[in-house]
């Protein structure tokens, strides 16, 4: 896999989870630890993404 392909899949994830929170913030019976455990791995991604970048 290259570098780009790489920060491509990264970046789908990214949205996928983006998308995932703002689905479970607009639930009537959101779960306050699913919603934070999801921002966490949008983060991991990030500065993975990050780090990927900076090489």
């Amino acid at each position: 896999m290259t570098v780009s392909s790489h920060l491509q899949e990264l970046r789908r994830k990214h949205e996928a989870l983006s998308v995932k929170v703002e689905q479970e913030q607009r639930s009537p019976a959101s779960d306050d630890l699913r919603i934070t455990e999801l921002k966490r791995q949008k983060m991991r991604l990030k500065e993975e993404m990050s780090r990927i970048a900076s090489v």
